[in-house]
């Protein structure tokens, strides 16, 4: 069994200079690092496989995620994880084209792939590479070599469907947390192989491996690639191997079925609170699809025909979940409002409070669906995980409450400030003014006084509605293509990588 070690490709740094030849067999082989495109990198990984295809580069807008590229290392003993695109190679235009990994060259290809695919020399044979030779101008990579053989990592590997990073979304236990991930290949029962790229499929954080096959094809605003991953649907994961700078980790054993899809979501009507019915399309269900219907709240009657029935239900967002009972076909949802133009709270005293002829239920559920909360001319979004909190949940104001290290309430609660408030599920607006009593300017001559602050305030309501819309596509829209290959990555960094993971296997061999 190989050792779980790191390496780090550190001590490398002071002799990066120079190409020092290490084989027992062959005078001419150096090693080193280099920036191998995704195409190149994980074409001869197809082998034995039923399929494959040109892997493409992976385009993001967001640049503080595409340009984290720098290496994991080890630090006092632990492993401090590199970016969210560790060890990649960027155009530096928002394009990720491939990883810088150990490579095995012949000394008669290092000018041009230092020229070319920045090689950089290693003053130690790296525990795992992939072999390069140069022909008329082109690499042709070799699949990995992994001295030690893989590393059986095993864990638990569960399916996600109703996500947002694509169709299929694979949660992998033991994702490898102590090393960075280089790549990583999907197999199926078929005896087919789908590799994976940073950003675009793989997240190191969570463990988490997506893809798409054309129903969700925008993720943070990027485009997903589906041609060929649109093979995957009704078949089987088996296994999945990880690349690492110390080689393979494999979980083999999987055994996760990849249901069939029709949509992305479901449109679901809206409809007034209280009791009633509301529906939901059912064209675009297959009709072999056994219905099983489920909704995440109390009072509600889904069917399968269709047809949501339910009794005094709160206004609010839902979510109407079906499921087929035969798990031939993915599970599918579509979100619904509920809703009143009655507003049940008022402001008075400094917060927000049950309103007369409402219920504290009513009072509370408002509170709860706050979706939006405006001072003056600024607006704070009161949900999510980027939400300031100016109404608390007992409904009083945090007049301390900070957004992006300012002050809201530049007078605190001595000030006076017009509010509107929007909530999920209600069609009107609350808008309230709090007004502060002058204090006086001069107190009488020999006279002690003593002002208490009063506050005034008024209600007004304003009526806006807004209806929320999907759209559904299925498309094939390719990332670029790999193969520039003169775009940079620190190499120092991924060589800062290497010798301390060398060091810690010989010390553990």
């Amino acid at each position: 069994m190989k050792k779980n070690l790191i390496m780090s490709l550190a001590a490398c740094a002071a002799v990066a200079s120079a190409a020092v030849p290490f084989s027992a067999s062959a005078a001419d082989t150096v090693y080193g690092t280099m920036n191998i495109p995704y195409a190149d990198f994980y074409a001869a990984e197809f082998e034995g496989s039923t399929n494959s295809f040109e892997v493409d580069a992976v385009s993001s807008s967001t640049p503080n995620k595409w340009s984290a590229n720098t290496t994991g290392s080890v630090v006092d003993g632990e492993w401090k994880a590199g970016g969210l695109s560790a060890g990649t190679f960027n155009d530096g235009n928002g394009t990720i084209l491939g990883v810088t990994y150990p490579v095995a060259v012949s000394s008669d290809d290092v000018a041009f792939l230092t020229e070319n695919y920045g090689f950089t020399a290693l003053s130690e044979a790296p525990a795992a590479y992939k072999e390069v030779s140069v022909a008329d101008g082109k690499i042709s990579v070799s699949k990995l070599v992994d001295n030690d053989g893989a590393v059986e990592v095993g864990g638990e590997v569960s399916l996600q469907t109703t996500t947002s990073y694509g169709d299929y979304q694979l949660e992998v236990a033991n994702y490898p947390q102590d090393a960075d991930v280089y790549g990583c290949i999907v197999k199926t029962a078929d005896g087919s192989a789908y590799p994976m790229r940073a950003l675009e499929n793989l997240w190191r954080p969570k463990g988490e491996i997506a893809w798409s096959i054309g129903y969700v094809t925008q993720t943070h605003g990027n485009t997903l690639v589906t041609e060929n991953y649109d093979q995957t649907e009704g078949k089987t994961v088996t296994e999945v191997d990880f690349i690492t700078l110390d080689g393979y980790r494999t979980v083999s054993g999987v055994n996760v079925y990849l249901p069939k899809m029709f949509a992305a979501s479901i449109d679901v009507a809206d409809a007034p609170a209280g009791s009633g019915s509301t529906t939901y399309d059912t064209s675009k269900i297959p009709s072999d699809y056994e219905i099983s219907a489920s909704i995440d709240g109390e009072g509600f009657t889904p069917t399968s025909s269709g047809v949501v029935g339910y009794k005094n239900v709160q206004p609010g967002k839902y979510t109407l979940k079906l499921s087929d009972k035969k798990g031939v076909y993915a599970d599918v949802s579509g979100s619904f409002t509920l809703t009143t133009a009655d507003i049940p709270v008022e402001y008075k005293d400094g917060k927000l409070v049950k309103k007369d002829g409402f219920s504290d239920e009513d009072a509370a559920n408002y509170l709860k669906n706050i979706a939006s909360v405006t001072v003056g001319e600024n607006s704070y979004n009161a949900s999510g995980k980027r939400s300031t909190k100016i109404i608390l949940e007992d409904g009083s104001i945090d007049f301390a409450v900070q957004s992006g290290g300012e002050n809201i309430f530049a007078n605190g609660a001595e000030g006076s400030y017009t509010f509107t408030v929007k909530a999920t599920g209600y069609t009107s607006d609350l808008t309230f003014t709090t007004e502060q009593a002058q204090e006086p300017t001069e107190a009488p001559e020999e006279t002690s006084t003593t002002t208490s602050a009063t506050t005034t305030t008024k209600n007004t309501t304003a009526t806006t509605t807004a209806k929320p819309s999907t759209t559904n596509s299925k498309s094939g829209t390719n990332s670029p293509k790999t193969g520039v290959a003169d775009a940079a990555i620190p190499a120092a960094g991924l060589a800062l990588a290497a010798a301390t993971a060398f060091a810690l296997r010989k010390k553990n061999d």
